[in-house]
């Protein structure tokens, strides 16, 4: 699965529902190379889709190139270690 364009709180309820129809036990990892603009809604968002994953599926995502930017806001609320990146 991954994730294109922007993750704000315009669009991050859209997307809770999107992702969570699209895991499946076979997804794994989430690519994130496509995201062009994030803000804090975009931590919520991954951590939800982790939730649902193993809660629905078993599942332990992984985020794959995860942005900077992203990664930045996650190491401010001090939620970086329980967001799993590869």
């Amino acid at each position: 699965m991954s994730v294109v364009g922007a993750i704000t709180i315009d669009n991050v309820s859209d997307l809770i529902e999107t992702g969570r129809a699209k895991l499946d036990p076979e997804i794994r990892e989430v690519d994130l190379r496509g995201l062009s603009e994030v803000d804090s809604s975009a931590i919520g968002l991954l951590l939800e889709w982790q939730r649902s994953a193993q809660a629905r599926h078993g599942v332990h995502l992984r985020f794959r190139n995860l942005p900077e930017n992203l990664r930045s806001l996650a190491t401010l609320y001090d939620v970086l270690e329980l967001i799993p990146a590869s």
